[in-house]
């Protein structure tokens, strides 16, 4: 047990597979509270059972201000509190910028960035009250765009932003911001890329290398959660040994 999640209330947003679900494991075990959301709840029951603590599993679409909020008022309603707020949720449907379907870019947009705003801005708040941690899950594709990546690295790098700007506004009164930026994670996002040519490309890049497992994320956020308060890890670049991009 870290002894300064010991007693914590985190909110793990799209935490039904992969990242967020190693991370709501990772979190509980690390002595926290969990709040688990994500739009399929039923995978949160299975979830529930695997925690070493409590953890509260919620119907969450990012995508939706009213289901943030309710999330966020569950959460504490149910826990009395909020000290981590994880904004993990994220869809990666890269595809060529030309004949691209646009209803992806702003489902992606939505999702990833939209999303991780709307709980930033109902869980504030709280985490002002507790001097409490955001962890946002951004991308190497924050850093560096690429062909056949471009709305998706637009989304990671506005995730980035605004992170910068939320730091600005409120690290001198408590609350520490911290960015986690993953390379090649085997997770399911490759399974959603609808274009055939990048989705082959994913799988390929996959398994030429020693993919990052969800757990290898999850344990660099306890790292900067379970920080000292004066103690800020603001930005965590976190690759395959094997990825050279």
């Amino acid at each position: 047990m870290n002894h300064n999640l010991a007693g914590k209330v985190a909110l793990v947003t799209g935490a039904s597979s992969g990242i967020g679900a190693a991370t709501a494991l990772a979190l509980s075990a690390g002595g926290a509270r969990v709040a688990a959301g994500a739009r399929r709840a039923d995978r949160l029951k299975d979830l529930a059972g695997q925690a070493r603590g409590e953890l509260l599993p919620l119907d969450l679409d990012v995508t939706g201000r009213e289901s943030v909020r309710a999330a966020v008022a569950a959460t504490v309603d149910h826990f009395g509190r909020l000290d981590v707020l994880v904004n993990n949720a994220g869809v990666m449907l890269s595809g060529p910028i030309e004949g691209a379907d646009t209803s992806e870019w702003v489902r992606m947009v939505e999702t990833n960035l939209l999303g991780s705003m709307y709980a930033v801005h109902a869980a504030l708040p709280h985490l002002l009250a507790s001097k409490g941690t955001v962890v946002q899950v951004s991308s190497t594709s924050g850093r560096i765009a690429s062909a056949g990546g471009g709305v998706y690295a637009a989304t990671k790098f506005g995730v980035n932003a605004f992170a910068e700007s939320l730091r600005q506004e409120v690290t001198t009164r408590g609350v520490r911001v911290v960015v986690v930026e993953p390379g090649f994670v085997a997770t399911e996002l490759i399974g959603h890329i609808t274009d055939p040519a990048r989705r082959a490309v994913a799988r390929e890049m996959g398994e030429a290398m020693r993919t990052l497992r969800p757990e290898d994320i999850a344990a660099a956020v306890v790292y900067a959660v379970g920080q000292p308060p004066h103690v800020a890890v603001n930005e965590l670049l976190i690759r395959p040994t094997d990825q050279t991009v």
